[in-house]
């Protein structure tokens, strides 16, 4: 019997078991999943919050990260700056990255969602305004969001990753997760919301 675990990770949690020769103690998913046997399809910058799904299934874990099967990743970004139509379109069209162009994005600006307090708290500055956008990807280059908002004049401050193909956490309060287990449970998802 498969399981999928989803898992909603706070600010400053390492996306992996162990941080083994670290100078300091950083916080990893031992200190919140007491499964065992699952292991992430992926992973979630330590400085990222958000939706990271756990499986004991290496074929659902390669299909959820593996590049070639394009799973669309949403994430609900805060960026410096007031995003104006021709920087959301440069992210449609794709950015010139170091490591090459990124596929096309879709992105959109929204209200700034009803989230969880984020522990420390983002830095505020009185003159620079900052705004909200829901932006998916298909592919998963490291720190791919930040260099993306980045390359257009809209530095990252915050990064909540909401779904996963239809996978999503809404529900899940952050260092909490739910377990489905079974071939349909992991068949259908969770409807992203």
């Amino acid at each position: 019997m498969s399981r999928l675990l989803l898992f909603n990770k706070p600010f400053g949690v390492l996306s992996q078991f162990t941080d083994r020769g670290a100078p300091t103690a950083r916080s990893t998913l031992s200190d919140f999943i007491d499964v065992k046997g699952v292991y992430p399809a992926g992973r979630l910058d330590r400085d990222s919050e958000g939706l990271l799904l756990l499986c004991d299934d290496g074929r659902l874990q390669a299909r959820i990260a593996d590049p070639r099967f394009k799973m669309p990743k949403t994430y609900l970004v805060q960026v410096e700056g007031d995003p104006q139509e021709p920087d959301l379109a440069r992210l449609r069209q794709g950015v010139r990255l170091k490591d090459g162009m990124t596929l096309p994005a879709e992105v959109d600006r929204i209200d700034a969602p009803e989230l969880w307090p984020r522990d420390p708290p983002i830095r505020r500055r009185a003159t620079i305004p900052d705004s909200w956008l829901r932006l998916t990807i298909r592919e998963g280059r490291n720190r791919q969001v930040r260099r993306m908002t980045a390359a257009v004049g809209l530095p990252t401050l915050r990064l909540v990753r909401w779904s996963i193909g239809d996978w999503s956490l809404a529900g899940i309060a952050p260092g909490e997760f739910e377990v489905f287990s079974g071939p349909s449970a992991l068949a259908n998802g969770r409807t992203a919301s």
